[in-house]
């Protein structure tokens, strides 16, 4: 089995919480192993999690929120290292207790009252452990982590005085370090825009131009640059992210609309959190030939492939490159299907980077659309998975109102604009 590892996705709020802890020093609360976070990525540690509790007295808080912390990392390392598809079938695992799976843990940060506890923590499990769950089960992971590549999270507005720019530049960008970018499955590192890139090029660059996008590498001496803009609307309700840039799999662009309402911070945090996701999808999709799993009761590891990895694009090949749009053969659900989990998957015609750019925000801002990722991109074709409540035919008349068309082809589903 290949050996691939991920970050574990928290919900806004946890994030919010451990905004809330500030920096603090490390403490060692076990002998484990888990200082290794510091330094080179480890993929069965989840970092910086944040761990919160009330309880009739201070202690009991403590022990509470550890016991529900490590719990709850457990939850996040399993969506961490199990490809999408296979995410309804960790209900039947992830409420196995996850202290028998526990090699260690450390405190980043803490405060407590009487009452209550709030911490941030390193937690470390059990490469072997986890990996015995999950063969168990027939459940697939990958345990390699992609790459490192380099994140430039820029705050655009120019319509606000440029302290406000500035100060909504750094809620931005916090947002982005307080996620576990060491043991994630796409390790990044956050750098901050070059002035020496100018304005015309950022945008052609934001739009997937690749020539533009040279540019930018050729300034950070790495292709490995992905640009992580959040736009605010004119109005302040709405926020425009845009991922584009090339990862360890490949040139991509997406863009997806939030809530803002004033609460920027929020709206950060979530969209920080989602967008680290969507590069451990692309990472996962792209080495689903490595991800097998040993079917039930049965010895040994690697006895059940995963269903789509004949058709997982590999790092350096032409899917997603920017050249024609072929990957072999496909494996879309027919119309009106759905893929496991109610995860679909849609193959996107366009006619530039522009009319992608509009599809892409348009299919975001659908009500009911979620867990939106980018498979693979070229100039004129996209692939994408999404999760729909109701299947492909509900979503076909979702996206009606959204001015675009989806449709039953020979390979599968077909969304274009209308």
């Amino acid at each position: 089995m290949g050996n691939i590892h991920g970050t574990g996705r928290r919900g806004a709020g946890g994030v919010a919480r451990g905004l809330l802890l500030g920096a603090g020093l490390l403490l060692l609360a076990t002998a484990a192993p888990a200082a290794a976070a510091a330094g080179e990525g480890r993929i069965f540690v989840i970092g910086n999690y944040p761990v919160e509790a009330h309880a009739s007295d201070a202690v009991k808080a403590k022990e509470q929120a550890i016991q529900d912390g490590q719990q709850a990392a457990f939850r996040s390392l399993l969506k961490r290292i199990v490809p999408v598809t296979y995410y309804g079938r960790l209900k039947e695992i992830k409420q196995t207790p996850a202290a028998g799976m526990i090699e260690g843990f450390s405190v980043r940060s803490e405060r407590n009252s009487s009452t209550q506890y709030i911490a941030s923590y390193d937690f470390s499990f059990q490469p072997e452990a986890v990996q015995r769950l999950l063969d168990g089960q027939g459940i697939p992971y990958l345990d390699k982590q992609a790459p490192r590549i380099l994140i430039v999270p820029i705050y655009r507005a120019g319509s606000q005085p440029q302290n406000v720019v500035a100060e909504a530049t750094d809620t931005w960008t916090y947002a982005w370090r307080a996620l576990d970018l060491v043991n994630t499955l796409t390790p990044a590192t956050l750098t901050e825009a070059k002035r020496e890139i100018h304005a015309d090029t950022l945008t052609s660059a934001l739009a997937g131009d690749s020539n533009a996008h040279r540019i930018v590498a050729g300034e950070y001496k790495t292709s490995l640059v992905v640009i992580a803009l959040l736009e605010p609307s004119a109005d302040g309700k709405k926020a425009t992210v845009t991922l584009a840039g090339e990862d360890s799999v490949g040139p991509f662009t997406l863009a997806r609309n939030y809530r803002l309402d004033g609460d920027l911070a929020y709206t950060s945090e979530l969209a920080a959190v989602v967008g680290l996701g969507v590069l451990e999808g692309r990472w996962k999709a792209a080495n689903g030939h490595l991800m097998t799993a040993s079917a039930p009761d049965s010895p040994g590891r690697g006895g059940v492939e995963r269903p789509d990895s004949a058709s997982a694009p590999q790092p350096g090949s032409t899917y997603g490159s920017g050249s024609s749009y072929a990957s072999g053969p496909s494996t879309y659900p027919a119309p009106g299907a759905r893929s496991g989990g109610g995860v679909l998957k849609l193959s996107v015609s366009f006619r530039g980077m522009g009319e992608w750019q509009q599809i892409s925000q348009r299919l975001a801002a659908t009500p009911g659309v979620d867990n939106l990722e980018v498979e693979g991109l070229s100039a004129r074709g996209a692939r994408v998975a999404l999760s729909f409540p109701g299947g492909a035919d509900e979503l076909a008349r979702a996206l009606s109102a959204q001015g675009l068309s989806l449709r039953g082809g020979p390979d599968g589903l077909l969304l274009s604009a209308r």
